[in-house]
């Protein structure tokens, strides 16, 4: 049950749209809510489930790599092949908490909660679409995750790019943007994203005393603060990021967590953790949309977590970390032989990708998206993650988590030779059809 005590003094009705206020609870999944939260005692013949007997399964083994397993049968593959309240399988959602209060220590965690989506996309467009009406601005640093715009687009929203340097979004220049739109009497943003710890596609990891100075600020501009930080225990640096939601006097937060990263993407499963009033929100579109995130995933991520406790938990997450380091470091490496003087690299300090930037080249959209392709490589132009993606980006985003060694050594070896051949036939390239020389 989501907390109905209020201890921030914020008036969250004011974020909101007025299409999320219109939405309204959907009474079967009340009441699925209620049948699961009530005692044995109680007899249900309100919801539309279907009898398990039916369900063609009879057990479902797992197996981890570390020789531990766990079966689902019985009334438990039952429950796993069953609706369940849109909040999430409620074992699960106790475990997450948990997991929550230790791994952040949250201020004033009794005000807040947690929701169960279908990855942390899932919980950016709900939280987005609850909070972003026709036209409304949106804060994001830039360059910035695309997945943000694919949401928000549709809606007109005029986004604020704050830029990065090295360290991420840069305070001073946020500060100067609100105050500046304040003074000409623009609309001010209700909310921020933010990638703050493996800034996608950048890889910065935002430091401490950065962070804290954008909290202020929007503490001081009155706006939320949405964190989507599916790379935070991805870090390649010695010190554990101290994520926004550990310095969340104000009830400004809201966190998407996700287990794509660190556990499995198909699984397709995340979490959004924030003040009780915007998850009860978040849970009403979900119960209008697809009722909730997969109950077998979360039954399975339940029993994991069980079985290893939080200091197993991450005890994978150090195993993961090493695992994405060591490749971090080869990628970066044969960059630097086969980009020799054709390209700056950014080292990331945490995620998947390495951003790159092309000397002498202004635009590498139609040399990565035309020709990248017929020479067998792919990657991703840096244009693509700007707030106005039809401007001349020199970058390119380059992923190294599944590819092998020996991909990413051919693949660099082929970038090296699309930009020498670039750069010998004199072409700039444009977004337009034709070339520019």
């Amino acid at each position: 049950m989501h907390q109905t005590k209020e201890e921030f003094g914020m008036n969250y009705s004011s974020f909101e749209t007025e299409v999320s206020k219109r939405r309204r609870p959907a009474t079967i999944r009340e009441l699925t809510k209620l049948a699961y939260s009530s005692p044995k005692s109680v007899i249900s013949l309100a919801e539309g489930m279907p009898n398990e007997e039916t369900f063609p399964f009879t057990e479902i083994s797992i197996k981890l790599k570390d020789g531990s397993s766990f079966t689902l049968e019985d009334r438990e593959l039952g429950a796993a092949l069953q609706y369940i309240p849109s909040q999430g399988y409620p074992p699960l959602l106790q475990t997450l908490r948990e997991f929550q209060r230790r791994a952040h220590a949250p201020p004033l965690w009794e005000s807040r909660d947690i929701v169960v989506v279908s990855g942390a996309q899932d919980g950016l467009s709900k939280t987005l679409e609850a909070i972003i009406g026709p036209g409304d601005p949106l804060l994001v640093h830039d360059p910035f995750y695309p997945g943000v715009d694919v949401v928000v687009a549709p809606y007109q929203t005029e986004l604020i790019p704050i830029p990065q340097d090295e360290q991420g979004m840069v305070p001073e220049i946020l500060r100067e943007t609100l105050r500046n739109r304040e003074l000409s009497g623009k609309k001010m943003p209700k909310i921020m994203y933010i990638n703050a710890t493996g800034t996608n596609p950048t890889g910065v990891v935002i430091p401490l005393e950065r962070r804290k100075e954008i909290y202020r600020i929007a503490c001081e501009y009155n706006f939320l603060i949405l964190d989507d930080d599916p790379y935070h225990f991805m870090y390649f640096e010695d010190v554990e990021p101290k994520s926004f939601l550990s310095l969340d006097t104000e009830g400004r937060v809201i966190r998407l967590d996700s287990f794509s990263k660190v556990i499995s993407s198909g699984l397709r499963l995340g979490f959004v953790t924030a003040p009780a009033p915007l998850i009860a929100s978040i849970e009403r579109h979900l119960q209008s949309s697809h009722l909730h995130a997969p109950t077998l995933s979360q039954v399975i991520l339940y029993k994991l977590m069980k079985l290893w406790g939080y200091d197993g938990l991450m005890d994978h997450f150090m195993w993961t970390r090493h695992f994405y380091k060591q490749r971090r470091d080869f990628i970066a490496g044969i960059a630097e032989k086969h980009l020799n003087g054709l390209a700056d690299i950014s080292l990331p300090q945490s995620g998947f990708f390495l951003w790159i930037r092309v000397r002498g080249i202004k635009d590498t959209w139609k040399m990565i998206m035309q020709r990248g392709i017929k020479e067998n490589v792919i990657m991703a132009p840096g244009a693509a993650f700007m707030k106005d993606s039809t401007k001349p980006c020199n970058a390119i985003r380059a992923s190294f988590s599944k590819a092998s060694y020996e991909e990413m050594d051919l693949a660099m070896q082929r970038l090296g030779n699309l930009i020498r051949a670039e750069l010998r036939n004199g072409f700039t390239y444009m977004k337009e059809d034709t070339y520019i020389n």
